[in-house]
């Protein structure tokens, strides 16, 4: 079954819901204009995994980020994610004007950590590192999103019925690119300055 583990608890999401262009840089780096309104697209919950892959009909690119799992339509615990993308079809699609979802959503193109409570936590303390055979790629805080996760959360719920179990994608720092086939991923999830989760994915 496609779940998350929630304080070692599995969790069946109806659905994941994601941010783009979120960080300045990282808008810089794709060359992308900084969007007027909130980007959001959806993965569904057949896109869940742990396991890393590094292809899929071509090369995919990494991106990570902070996610969090609403409860009561509320934040309630706050992981690690990557958001895998087919980024040659999502040029392709974009040059076009079409929706990016062949290119997002596919299976096994949100990879996820385990989960903690935000209980006693101050969300904006919460930062993430990603390293790649021990070189850091990509750091990243709440401080620095364009829109907050409480923001976020707050527009999805003007639009969508948030499930207890669903997961936001909260938008990746720069620093993205290709998994290589036997990359050694390593992501940290700090609070001021302390690592709350570490998890390793070997790509296959």
């Amino acid at each position: 079954m496609h779940s998350i583990i929630v304080e070692d608890k599995p969790i069946q999401p109806s659905k994941v819901l994601c941010v783009g262009r979120n960080y300045l840089d990282h808008i810089k780096e794709l060359n992308n204009t900084i969007p007027e309104q909130m980007v959001v697209f959806n993965k569904p919950s057949t896109a869940i995994t742990s396991q890393l892959s590094s292809y899929q009909q071509e090369m995919l690119h990494y991106e990570g980020e902070i996610c969090f799992v609403v409860k009561d339509g509320q934040l309630s615990a706050v992981g690690i994610g990557l958001d895998l993308t087919k980024r040659q079809l999502q040029a392709r699609l974009k040059q076009q004007g079409l929706p990016w979802e062949r290119a997002k959503a596919f299976d096994g193109s949100a990879v996820f950590s385990r989960f903690i409570s935000l209980d006693g936590l101050d969300i904006e303390e919460l930062e993430i590192e990603l390293f790649i055979n021990c070189v850091r790629v990509q750091r990243g805080s709440v401080k620095q999103m364009m829109y907050t996760p409480q923001v976020i959360l707050n527009e999805l719920k003007s639009y969508t019925t948030l499930c207890d179990g669903d997961v936001i994608m909260t938008g990746t720092p720069k620093g993205v690119g290709e998994v290589q086939h036997g990359d050694i991923f390593l992501g940290r999830l700090l609070y001021a300055g302390n690592t709350l989760i570490e998890i390793e994915w070997l790509a296959n």
